[in-house]
Parts: C-alpha cells; structure tokens; sequence
C-alpha cells in the first residue's frame, strides 16, 4: 500500500507540473504591449535576475558550510536532504519570480480589456506558481522518502528548505522596503509626485522589491512550510501509531487529493468587476475547498482503516478542523487589512488630525489583529487534539497546508497588479487603465496579507507540531524524566530567551530595511541635485544605481539574522541543556506568531488605509491626511513585508534545529 501511495502522489505531482508549464505557455503567449512597456518590463526582469544570482550565491555559501557540518557531526544522509531541500526551495523561489516577472506587462496590457481579463492573466500566472510550487514541495518529500526511506533524513529535507527561506524573506524584504520606503519619502513626500512616477530613480528598484519579495520571497516560505509540515507529520505518525503504514502516507495523500482540488478550482475564477474582484478570486478558494473535503473522506476511510489507535471518522473531522481554521484566517485578515472594513478605516479617519494619530490608531489596530486568529488557532488545537490527540493537530496542520496552490496564486496575484500599476504608470499609459490596475492592486494589497495571516497562522500550527515531535523523541532518549517545569530555573530561562527571539529578530529585520532605505533616500536625493532635468522629463534617472545600492545593503544585511535561529538553540542546549531548549520552542512559538500577526495585518492596514485616502475619502490625494497616511504606510512597510513574514520561517528553523540536536544525542 505504500509505495502505491507514493507512486500516485509522485504522478499527481508531475501531472499537475506539466499543466503549469501548459498554463505558463499561454500566459506568454499573450501581447506584452508597446515597446516602451516592453522595455520598463525587461528592465525589472534583468534586475530581479541579477538580484536573485547575487542572493543565491551568498546562501549557496553558508548552505555548503552547513552541509559539510551535519554532514561530520550527524548523518551524510541527512546532510543531503538538506542540500535537496535547499536547492527546491531556491528553485521555487525563482520560479516564481521569472514567472512573476513575465507577467506584469501582460497584466498591463490585458487592462485595456477592462477588468475581467486583467484580472484573469494575473491570476492564471498566479496558479502557474501555486501549483508547480506545491507540486515541487510534495514531489520533494514522496520522492526523496521513497529514495531513503528514513524519516530522520527527511528532517535535514525540511531544515534545508527552511534555512533558504529565511535568506529569501529577508534578503527580499529588506531590498522591497528599503527600495519602496526610499522612493516614498524623496519621491511623495519631498518631491510631490505620484507613486511609480517615472522620474523616481528608485521606480524600477521598487518593482522589482515586488518581485524578490512577494513572490519569490512568499514562494519560498509556503514551500518550506509545506514541506516541513509533511515531514512534521509523517514522523509524528510514526512515533503515535508505530508499525504502520498508513500514518506515512496519509499527509502525503491528503495533499496529492487537495492539490488536483486546487487545479481544478483555478477555472472557476472568471469575470468580475471593480466591486467583486475579491469574491471573484474567493470563488477559486471556496471551491477548492468543497472539492478537498470530498477527496480527503474516501482518502481517510481506505489509508486509515485498522490504525489501531484513532478512529477515522475523527481524523476526518481534524481534517476539516484544518480547512475551516484556513477559511478563518482568510476572514479575519481581510476584516483587518481590506478598505471595505472599520479597522482600515478608523486609521484613514486617524490620519487627518496629523502623523501621530495614523500611527497611534495603526498601532491599535496591529496588535488588536492578533486577537481573532489566535482564538481561532487555539479552537482548531482544542478541537483537533480532542478527536484524535497530537496526531489530530498534526493532521490539521497537513489539511491546512493541502490548500497551499490556491492560496499562492491568489496570493502572487497581488505583486504582479502591482507591478502591472507601476508599469502603465511609467509607460504613460491612458487613465482607463490606470483605472482597472488601481483597483487590481488595491485588492491585491489584501490578498497578500491574508496569504501571509494563512502563512503564519499554519507555521504555529506546525511548530506545535514540530514541538510535539520533539518532546516524544526526547522519550525515546532513554535520559529520565525531562519536564518541561515551570518551577525549574533552566526550563523558566529557556521560555524567556525563546520569547526574546521573535522581537530581537524582527528589530534586525527592521534596523536593516531603515539602513537599505536610508542608503536610496541620499541617492534618490543625489540624483534629483545632480541631474536636474529629472523634474522636468528631459533627463532620464540612473535606476541602475538604486538597485545596486539596495541590492548591495539586502545581501549584507541579511546574513546575521537568518544565523540567528540557527545559532542560538545550538548555545542553549549547550549552555542549559534539553528541558531549556523545550522551553525556547515554546517561548518562540507564542512570542512569534504575536509579533508575526500584529505585523503582517497592521502594516497591511497602513497600507490599504493609504489606498483609501487615494480613493478620494479625506481630501484625498495631497491633502494633510494623506502626507499622514505615507507616513503610517512607511512604518507598515517593513512591518508586513520585511520582519513579520520572516519571523514565520525563524520558528521552524528553531524547532527543526532542536530535532537535529535530538539526532545528534542519539
């Protein structure tokens, strides 16, 4: 039986690579628009590339570094998975971006047509990259563990895919805000001119921020975390319901089914206009939600029958615990972060009495953003646990990330209307289509925010279920009674340094964007001394430099923070021992999806609260409230782009780390 799962889930993986190359062939196929938009487009597509080799090379160093390690101190079996780890999540990262960036000036170009067809390039680019992403993480995991056949391998697999994702949401936050909070601060703020005005020199470093980040950046973390998650789970099955088959190959099954769910629902995202873009993009959710729950009950009854332990009609129920808490974060950051709804509004409403106000009630609104979702993440844990235990939760957690195709395509839709703006921008392309871009990207701010609530609401999940991992291997080290104690010194000092990681990382996360930012602002400020017929259009800007100098303070910048989880689990098992590196996972786990929240929704409010000043609602642009509400968005920037979505791949790390710690004792 298993090796016929894994033979399905591996045909399942390649069928649905070959439909998004097929889908991919289409996109291209379509007109680029005229030649000045052609340029702008090629312009951003060699920057994104020259971007992405220079980060590539800087981690291919510190991941031959760290294989050389585990593979003299652990296992070379797990030294491998992670070098197989890393390169799949590098190549899902760059996947996204060249496919992101083939498809902004398509997107521009298909908003002549009106909404409708604009809305269906961008997203039809988005399912090429949320399904060949999601078959490339599950291809990884069935293929790599029909090869080893050893769990213990596969958790260099998951440390391998995490590690690059970290680099990727770093090194890409860090060059998207450092490039968007220059060119906003010269080019809004002091130079008076519109947002994606061609006369900005940080213009094409901006656009292509949206390309490092957004996509290539988010690709990389929804594959780690889907990879992560499966193994998670698969070892977990093991350790709960030993000697048999069926607990390794159920996950894995559970995300062939959803990810063929996930194919089939991208056809059901048509038509649409300037008020239902979002309902239209929910359809695609909605269905590939129904069609999953469908799949996933045969899945369970014929996989989990004779388990010995757990009953299969409440694996099917944690299954749709898993899906409904997916459906909840959606809900509940698009509440937060849409211009349709009070939190958005009441900073809009804040900007006008000056800067404090927006960033008092900006404030507000993020850490009130985190109420709702984790509410929601503990319900799920309850209930789950209470139908089938720690094995329940971890088949939540697999349910939840079987939906990983639909939520990335919705999600890239976001950046590539971005992009698509910022293009008929600087081509001076007629208003009408302004007019359908503009609408495009606001709804695309949301959808890049409930993505990244989904991300961090699953990487808790995960890193619950990683902890639980780790505590019954920590069992079978045959070492005695280890409690994780409140009333133990070790434990208390382990749980107090793990709540500090999330804050210490995203404060270097953040320092880093306001260095990267503060390098583009002079240069910005240089260009517009020295080069005066910038104003006046008779002189063309240098964007070559701001994208060098962004790109230059990312890849340094980077390096530190990505070591930190990494570095210092490794000290605390050295320094205080096992039971207080329990209590760094748990510190970690609640500290980070916090800050992770507050940051990723506020921020994204920031935003959209901008967005609706633009509409026109107090004063509109130029008036006082908006000057107020740049300002908010500057500070939101690196807040949702930059420190809180890294903070979702630093969790992991930790507690894959503590794994490989056990590994090593044993």
């Amino acid at each position: 039986m298993e090796n016929t799962v894994l033979l399905w889930t591996t045909i399942t993986g390649v069928f649905t690579l070959v439909f998004s190359g097929f889908l991919a062939f289409r996109v291209l196929a379509l007109p680029d628009g005229n030649q000045k938009m052609v340029e702008i487009g090629n312009a951003i597509k060699t920057a994104a590339n020259a971007y992405l080799v220079r980060q590539y090379k800087v981690v291919a160093i510190v991941a031959i570094i760290v294989f050389l390690i585990l593979g003299f101190v652990l296992d070379w079996m797990i030294a491998v998975g992670f070098i197989v780890g890393a390169i799949m999540s590098a190549l899902s990262g760059y996947i996204g971006m060249t496919v992101g960036t083939n498809s902004n000036s398509r997107t521009a170009e298909a908003a002549r047509g009106g909404i409708p067809k604009a809305l269906l390039v961008a997203f039809k680019a988005g399912s090429v990259v949320g399904l060949s992403v999601t078959a490339l993480a599950l291809l990884s995991v069935t293929i790599f563990y029909y090869v080893t056949g050893s769990l213990t391998a596969m958790i260099g697999l998951a440390f391998g895919s995490s590690l690059i994702s970290v680099f990727a949401r770093l090194g890409g936050g860090i060059f998207t805000k450092g490039a968007d909070v220059g060119a906003d601060l010269v080019g809004k703020v002091e130079a008076g001119i519109p947002e994606d005005d061609p006369r900005n020199p940080a213009v094409i470093a901006d656009c292509v921020g949206d390309n490092v980040s957004d996509i290539a950046g988010t690709t990389a973390d929804l594959f780690e975390t889907y990879v992560v998650s499966s193994v998670a789970v698969m070892l977990l099955g093991t350790i709960l319901i030993p000697n048999f088959a069926g607990a390794i190959v159920y996950p894995l099954a559970i995300g062939a089914v959803a990810l063929i769910a996930c194919l089939i629902s991208t056809f059901f995202v048509r038509g649409g206009d300037k008020d239902s873009i979002m309902k239209v993009l929910y359809r695609g959710l909605i269905s590939s939600i129904i069609l999953s729950i469908i799949a996933i009950y045969p899945i369970t009854t014929k996989l989990m029958a004779g388990n010995g332990v757990f009953e299969v009609m409440n694996l099917f129920w944690c299954a749709i615990v898993g899906i409904a808490v997916t459906a909840g974060m959606f809900i509940i950051t698009d509440y937060y972060t849409s211009k349709k709804y009070k939190p958005v509004q009441s900073i809009a409403k804040a900007s006008t009495t000056g800067h404090g106000t927006n960033i008092i009630t900006g404030l507000a609104v993020s850490m009130q953003a985190t109420a709702m979702p984790v509410i929601l993440i503990t319900a799920g844990i309850l209930v789950s646990y209470h139908f089938a235990g720690l094995y329940g939760v971890a088949i939540a957690v697999m349910s939840m990330l079987s939906l990983t195709a639909i939520v990335l395509a919705i999600d890239v839709f976001g950046p590539i209307t971005d992009n698509a703006g910022g293009i008929a921008e600087m081509a001076e392309l007629p208003k009408e289509v302004r007019d359908v871009t503009d609408p495009l990207d606001a709804v695309g701010n949301t959808t890049k925010a409930v993505t990244k609530g989904y991300a961090i609401g699953s990487a808790g999940l995960a890193a619950i279920v990683l902890f639980a991992s780790y505590t019954e291997e920590l069992k079978g080290l045959g070492l005695g009674d280890l409690s994780f104690d409140l009333s133990n010194p070790n434990v208390l000092a382990g749980l107090l340094i793990g709540g500090l990681l999330p804050y210490l990382f995203g404060s270097m996360a953040m320092e880093a964007v306001g260095k990267a930012a503060h390098a583009v602002v002079e240069e910005v400020r240089r260009q517009f001394k020295e080069i005066p017929g910038i104003m006046a259009g008779t002189a063309k800007p240098d964007y070559g430099k701001a994208v060098a100098i962004v790109t230059a303070a990312a890849q340094k910048l980077m390096i530190v923070p990505a070591l930190l989880p990494v570095l210092v689990p490794i000290l605390v098992w050295w320094i205080l021992g096992l039971q207080a590196l329990g209590g760094l996972l748990v510190g970690v786990i609640v500290t980070g999806l916090f800050v992770a929240i507050s940051m990723t929704s506020g921020g994204a409010a920031w935003d959209n609260a901008k967005k609706y000043i633009e509409d026109g609602n107090y004063g509109g642009k130029g008036g006082h409230a908006h000057h107020a509400a740049v300002t908010g968005d500057t500070v939101g920037d690196p807040y949702k782009d930059t420190a809180g979505p890294a903070i979702n791949p630093m969790i992991k790390v930790v507690n894959i780390v503590a794994l490989l710690i056990l590994s090593f004792l044993k």
